[in-house]
């Protein structure tokens, strides 16, 4: 329930480890196991975050109520060769989007996607693409985002 107004702020380095925590958190509600193997990966992205934020290559956005973090959103900006939708030589990748269960479907995850959008737009970046849960498609499609043939594959982790 939100009681009282809300507000977003850009993150910081300094805040890793509540992105960290909200992939993390992210990953297990879109099904995969709270194991040690996915705490090995936000453990690794805690590392790998502060310089991508001081490199401008990583930007991120928290909703707040009351000075607490309720939500959170990134933008990573990827080298990309020019292509037909887009003859410049970035794409923007939507990413760790996470809204603490009691807070969701108040258009708090739209809010920060539109601030990471709006991110992209001043910087020039015409594409952005993200991977949608089956529940979070509508919300990304109604800001704008739409389905595409991409596909996907995954090196098999051996041992």
């Amino acid at each position: 329930m939100v009681h009282g107004p809300l507000s977003t702020r850009q993150a910081t380095p300094e805040d890793a480890a509540i992105i960290a925590r909200h992939r993390h958190r992210m990953f297990v509600d879109a099904g995969r196991a709270d194991n040690s193997a996915l705490r090995r990966v936000t453990d690794a992205f805690e590392q790998w975050l502060p310089p991508m934020m001081q490199s401008g290559r990583y930007m991120g956005w928290f909703a707040l109520q009351e000075g607490r973090i309720i939500g959170g959103a990134g933008l990573m900006i990827m080298d990309w060769p020019p292509h037909p939708l887009d003859p410049g030589s970035h794409r923007g990748y939507v990413l760790n989007v996470y809204v603490e269960p009691e807070f969701r479907r108040k258009r708090i995850a739209s809010n920060l996607i539109e601030l990471a959008l709006a991110e992209a737009r001043r910087r020039k970046i015409r594409v952005v693409s993200l991977h949608a849960t089956e529940d979070s498609r509508r919300m990304y499609e109604s800001s704008g985002f739409r389905r595409t043939n991409e596909m996907f594959y995954v090196e098999p982790v051996e041992g």
